[in-house]
């Protein structure tokens, strides 16, 4: 039978993987096939640009992970996430997800299991932190989804997140 300790360290590890094994490189290579016309470009007023959802993503963070769990002021200011209409350079737009990420592993590092289902209010909502864990990782997917989904319309390529994976195969039964 896994112990406590266990089953928080196989959350937190897999948190880790879908957000830095998976999405942030997911990211990187989408904002790669982009211009910097591309990057913040908006299909239409209701929708963001890639520019926008990488904003978005690092005030998600910053809320959730590092004021949420890992108690920091919360500093964040959603409204400049989607207002932006750039061009902020695609350096320095990288170089900020690149920090809020990081800052978000060291606030991961620091998780003390004896606290993970202590109550939370964040952004209005009251979470414990397995569920402030599950809501990042989830957003964080959307949205790369989202970012994904822009670059292969635009640029109509394959990004080849699975290539050399048989998507196909079945489990063994």
């Amino acid at each position: 039978m896994p112990s406590t300790r266990d089953l928080f360290d196989a959350l937190v590890r897999e948190c880790r993987r879908r957000l830095f094994d998976e999405s942030l490189p997911r990211i990187r290579t989408c904002v790669a096939k982009l211009s910097d016309d591309d990057l913040w470009f908006r299909p239409n007023d209701q929708s963001n640009s890639v520019g926008n959802l990488i904003l978005h993503l690092c005030g998600n963070v910053g809320q959730y992970v590092l004021s949420g769990l890992g108690g920091a002021p919360d500093v964040r200011e959603r409204a400049k996430e989607f207002s932006e209409r750039g061009p902020l350079p695609r350096a320095d737009l990288l170089a900020r997800l690149d920090r809020t990420m990081t800052e978000a592993a060291r606030a991961l590092d620091r998780l003390d299991p004896a606290t993970i289902l202590e109550k939370r209010v964040v952004q209005g909502f009251d979470y414990d932190g397995v569920g402030i864990l599950i809501h990042v990782v989830e957003h964080f997917s959307y949205h790369t989804g989202q970012i994904a989904w822009f670059v292969k319309a635009r640029k109509a390529i394959d990004l080849g997140f699975y290539r050399g994976v048989n998507l196909n195969r079945k489990n063994p039964g």
